[in-house]
């Protein structure tokens, strides 16, 4: 009876989070398919500025990740007043990312621009885009949190539909903007921008609505948000903080990847884009176990059952691994139909299929290692571990070993692709061992 409970709270969240997550990068996909048709240096621009954003929404991710930790301890409780502290906390701080990064992008985005790419075509085309995408951020700061204060509470399908909303909006203004369709003007990588804008104010209007209307659980209103608690706050911020510089290494990782890539060949910007976004695709699996995970841990250490936790983590690895593999075959075989629907030339397609053919083995070894991490060990409290694994990792082996492999020795793009995603193979080692034999189940609250 426990296993069988075990597995239908797994698969609800699971299921929910992974077509959640589809969906959302299925909207990037089309994205990065119609800008591909429409002109290369469009959808380069796109990709460099999307860098930006990744970071950002990295960061964002981070802050909801660390309300979920506390959120999912308290639900385990039964405790709701102190849930609503940490979601205030939350709120104030990704604000005041969105409102930073808001100002960045107003005043500087040339250079912003210029630390991807030289080719000035390129910078204009992302320029243009940023003048447009930058009022998204609000929007997506208010949604993220909320969807991740709700999922804390195990309410996922609101996210799900969400995303099929987002999809039909942000596709159908693209379609219609990016190529001027139905008597509209031809925007280019602006209707872009103009049809993600679209879909973010529409998708928190609707979640918004949600809240006020229908969730009555947590029944948090905006006077609330005029409340600070600012022990909860310190509280937070001492288990978000790691989370936040491991978001900001990963995202600066990220844009790092396409600064190199794209300084070697301006063919390598638009293939990585291609690559990335369908290897995003794959990597919902593991997403979406990594943030099932979370709630699970966390919802059975808040409960005071740790050996069980133990056992769920035991569980979980076997599922992660299985979910690697299904991942990488999708990743592999799916890689020629889809590239059949851009129209790049024929170097930047041979590149992105190179680039498919590891990312498809990389698949396999980030879908264990991702969710054991951000999933089980984060979940259970030890934040830090990851960002010092991340530090020796990424910046003291992976990036410093690609810039000289692209700069100094000269070798391929593909090359330098497999040295910047070797950290996805090699992590799965300590991880696997903190996991098993370490001590990653942290106390985080009062008890109530």
């Amino acid at each position: 009876m426990e296993s069988k409970a075990f597995y239908k709270m797994f698969f609800s969240l699971y299921i929910a989070l992974v077509l959640q997550n589809i969906i959302t990068l299925g909207v990037s996909l089309a994205d990065n398919m119609m800008l591909g048709s429409y002109k290369e240096a469009a959808l380069s621009g796109v990709t460099a500025v999307n860098q930006v954003q990744f970071i950002f929404q990295q960061l964002i991710m981070a802050l909801g990740d660390g309300l979920v930790i506390f959120c999912s301890r308290y639900w385990g409780k039964h405790m709701v007043e102190p849930m609503k502290k940490v979601i205030v906390a939350s709120m104030h701080f990704a604000l005041l990312i969105a409102a930073v990064l808001f100002g960045a992008i107003t005043f500087f985005p040339s250079q912003v621009m210029s630390c991807f790419t030289t080719d000035a075509g390129i910078i204009a085309e992302g320029v243009g885009y940023m003048g447009v995408i930058r009022f998204t951020y609000i929007f997506f700061a208010v949604t993220h949190i909320l969807l991740a204060a709700v999922r804390s509470m195990e309410i996922v399908k609101i996210a799900f539909y969400l995303s099929i909303l987002t999809l039909f909006i942000n596709c159908g203004m693209n379609y219609i903007l990016i190529f001027g369709h139905f008597g509209f003007p031809e925007l280019g990588a602006v209707g872009a921008a103009i049809g993600t804008l679209a879909a973010r104010v529409a998708e928190c209007a609707v979640l918004l609505l949600y809240i006020v209307k229908k969730e009555k659980i947590l029944n948090i209103r905006l006077q609330d948000y005029l409340r600070v608690d600012l022990t909860v706050v310190k509280e937070y911020l001492r288990v978000s903080l790691p989370i936040l510089l491991l978001a900001s290494l990963w995202g600066f990782n990220v844009a790092a990847q396409t600064a190199i890539l794209g300084h070697m060949a301006a063919a390598a910007i638009a293939a990585n884009s291609v690559a990335s976004n369908l290897f995003l695709l794959a990597k919902s699996a593991g997403t979406g176990a990594a943030s099932a995970s979370t709630v699970i841990i966390g919802k059975t250490i808040g409960a005071g059952d740790l050996a069980l936790a133990k056992e769920y983590a035991v569980r979980l690895q076997k599922m992660f691994v299985a979910i690697g593999v299904a991942a990488g075959l999708f990743l592999f075989f799916i890689r020629v139909p889809v590239l059949g629907l851009y129209r790049l030339s024929s170097e930047t397609t041979e590149l992105a299929n190179a680039f498919l053919i590891v990312l498809s083995v990389v698949c396999v070894g980030m879908s264990y290692q991702m969710p054991t991490n951000a999933g089980i060990i984060k979940g259970g409290g030890d934040t830090a571990y990851a960002v010092k694994l991340d530090l020796i990792s990424i910046w003291g082996i992976v990036l410093p070993a690609s810039f000289a492999a692209a700069f100094l020795l000269k070798l391929s793009p593909v090359a330098v692709v497999c040295c910047l995603n070797a950290d996805q193979i090699f992590k799965c080692v300590p991880v696997f061992i903190k996991v098993n034999y370490g001590h990653w189940m942290k106390k985080l609250t009062a008890e109530g």
